[in-house]
């Protein structure tokens, strides 16, 4: 059951994440409330699998899987290019 907590809770960050650009700044109030609420779940679904998963190991998991659904995300809705932009010279 802990990976299960795991999962919900990188899931929950997704979303927050995705939406925390919607919230522009946090000046919008719905986008806004998603990412409170989000990382509100996401971390204490966290709590619920560090009682029986390693720290190290589930924020391994964490970090790895949430960075590769965040850029998938971002690839998908948001239009963002994992390229850096150019800068312009002058």
């Amino acid at each position: 059951m802990p990976y299960a907590y795991l999962f919900i809770a990188i899931l929950s960050e997704v979303v927050a994440t995705s939406f925390m650009k919607e919230s522009d700044g946090f000046t919008r109030l719905g986008p806004s409330l998603i990412t409170l609420v989000g990382y509100g779940i996401a971390f204490y679904f966290l709590s619920l699998t560090l009682r029986d998963v390693p720290t190290g190991v589930a924020y391994a998991i964490w970090s790895g899987v949430g960075i590769v659904l965040i850029a998938a995300v971002a690839w998908l809705f948001h239009r963002s290019s994992t390229r850096p932009r150019s800068r312009a010279r002058g």
